[in-house]
């Protein structure tokens, strides 16, 4: 409004503005002329945008890994448990569907920092990074993947005997605190310093490069470490992901409720229900086939016989089958689980 020149024709359009009153010591300025209603849904737009990467007042903001090895596996677990969000492209935060639930997606190497220092209530990484981290914060439950070993790795050529005879010398890892804890003895005993020297991401390239005598790193399949020509010669830990939370997380209620939806959900990935009839003499010979998890459900059939649920090892159902229809069993069927609560 404080410029009439600005017609309907030129709204949208970006021009060059000098002061026509001192012309010559303005510098100018490039102007986006607008509507006053443009203006409205621009501001609008701007603070959704300044929003959009933070959580809500109130929600429980739960960390998990932004890429990497534990990204896919954490995402179809979350899904399985119905924890589901949507996440815009490029930003690192996402509201749950229906639950008071933050996502924040970050390094895995990060997450056990942000949750010991309260900047985020709950969270999934490996246990290794607890332990590196140095943070004090309660361990909710193991998940069962991403299980790798953090080990002392040195030359095959050098035919190392022993991880005590590596004190005193260089290692290159990715965990320096783990490391210095775990050679603080052979150090103290033997009067030497072990230089413990710190690379992020791969490290097996070090000795070969003549960086390092050894190097501490994660192990899952030994795959890497053969083909830089390394072995075994120490483990200092056995680890997987793990969920943990904060200790003074105010919001327990929810962290309870995760841990519920994610063990009904690891139980039915490992589990089925095997369900069938049996006559009511030969009841306690299949028991022993399917005990089930905790106890097999029976229930009485209008002709006297024994319906059987139980829950059995998704490894062991053909096999439980085949012992099943041995022993007498009919209408023998197993059903997939989506979910559980026990």
């Amino acid at each position: 409004s404080g410029f009439p020149w600005v017609s309907k024709k030129k709204l949208g359009r970006t021009y060059t503005v000098f002061n026509k009153e001192n012309p010559e010591h303005s510098r100018p300025k490039t102007c986006l002329i607008l509507s006053h209603t443009q203006q409205i849904i621009l501001c609008n737009r701007m603070s959704g945008m300044s929003r959009a990467n933070s959580s809500p007042e109130g929600n429980c903001r739960f960390a998990i890994p932004k890429k990497g090895r534990l990204y896919e596996k954490v995402l179809e677990m979350l899904k399985g448990a119905g924890i589901t969000f949507r996440r815009e492209p490029r930003l690192d935060v996402a509201l749950a569907v229906d639950l008071p639930i933050t996502l924040v997606f970050l390094p895995a190497s990060d997450i056990a920092k942000y949750v010991g220092e309260g900047n985020v209530d709950i969270g999934i990484t490996g246990y290794d990074v607890v332990e590196e981290s140095e943070v004090e914060v309660d361990h909710i439950m193991d998940l069962g993947f991403g299980k790798c070993r953090l080990c002392v790795q040195a030359p095959v050529a050098d035919k190392i005997q022993g991880v005590k005879t590596l004190a005193g010398k260089r290692i290159v890892t990715s965990f320096p605190a783990l490391s210095k804890k775990f050679f603080a003895p052979f150090d103290e005993e033997l009067g030497v310093t072990t230089k413990i020297n710190f690379v992020s991401g791969s490290v097996e390239a070090a000795c070969g490069l003549g960086l390092a005598d050894a190097v501490v790193d994660l192990v899952e399949t030994g795959t890497t470490m053969k083909a830089a020509g390394l072995e075994v010669v120490g483990e200092i830990l056995s680890t997987q992901s793990i969920l943990i939370a904060n200790p003074n997380a105010e919001h327990k209620d929810l962290v309870h409720m995760i841990k519920r939806r994610i063990e009904g959900y690891i139980t039915a990935t490992k589990y089925e229900m095997i369900i069938y009839n049996i006559a009511a003499d030969l009841l306690d010979k299949v028991i022993k086939i399917t005990p089930g998890k905790k106890s097999p459900t029976v229930t009485t059939l209008d002709d006297g016989g024994k319906s059987v649920s139980a829950l059995v090892k998704k490894g062991e159902l053909s096999k439980i089958m085949d012992e099943l229809h041995e022993a007498g069993a009919t209408d023998i069927l197993a059903m997939a689980l989506s979910n559980s609560r026990m």
